[in-house]
């Protein structure tokens, strides 16, 4: 099929994106000028995007891209399609419906060391305050220097923590010890498959239903 250089869509599927709730958005690093001045207002149909061995290259955030960059994918030939939305997005001479599933052609290995970052301290340690065991949104959370830096401690995986803003304060410029507060558990640089179990703790708020077969999360299932 060939895709043509303007689009328009037909049908707009009931399905409400929200990055804040849970899932994320992954854009294509390749892409193609040929399909351009695509109509604005497709942008509530993300596809699930999985990894050449049916599981998704993320689930926290979900590994999800935009209808755009999807379409692209599938015209360059560089995945398969799995599963489909209703909605049809046309050119002057033919259709396509925009995928809801699709899987990568060649295997995207995982890295083996994640990427140190706020959000990645917070997920390995399950967005819980590491002193009180207080669930937290990453918004709430704080960075905390088990060994302060002003005593030397370092910003690394092994040093830092998730802690309420509470703990923190109350922690100061001290050590858990000298201020009277065990960690819950010592932090410990995760590896990728860590972070990845990890996020499977922490499903969407909206799932599609064409996505429910490649994702297994942490959570107790309804009975059916």
């Amino acid at each position: 099929m060939i895709l043509g250089s303007k689009w328009r869509f037909t049908t707009l599927p009931h399905f409400a994106f929200d990055a804040e709730k849970g899932y994320g958005l992954y854009s294509l690093v390749a892409s193609y000028e040929g399909i351009a001045s695509v109509t604005s207002g497709l942008g509530n149909s993300p596809a699930l995007v999985l990894n050449a061995d049916s599981r998704p290259l993320s689930y926290f955030p979900l590994s999800l891209w935009a209808w755009q960059d999807t379409i692209k994918a599938v015209f360059l030939g560089r995945v398969n399609v799995v599963s489909e939305y209703d909605t049809v997005v046309h050119s002057p001479s033919s259709g396509i419906k925009l995928p809801s599933v699709i899987s990568l052609k060649k295997f995207a290995p995982m890295d083996r060391s994640p990427a140190f970052t706020r959000f990645n301290v917070f997920l390995r340690d399950t967005f819980t305050c590491q002193y009180c065991s207080v669930n937290q949104s990453a918004n709430d959370l704080t960075f905390d220097h088990v060994v302060p830096r002003s005593r030397g401690g370092r910003t690394t995986w092994d040093n830092v923590t998730a802690a309420c803003s509470s703990c923190n304060l109350r922690k100061s410029n001290r050590t858990p010890k000298q201020a009277g507060m065990a960690l819950q558990r010592l932090p410990r640089k995760p590896s990728a498959p860590q972070l990845q179990d990890a996020g499977r703790a922490f499903p969407p708020n909206y799932l599609h239903e064409s996505w429910r077969d490649f994702l297994y999360w942490d959570s107790e299932l309804d009975p059916w």
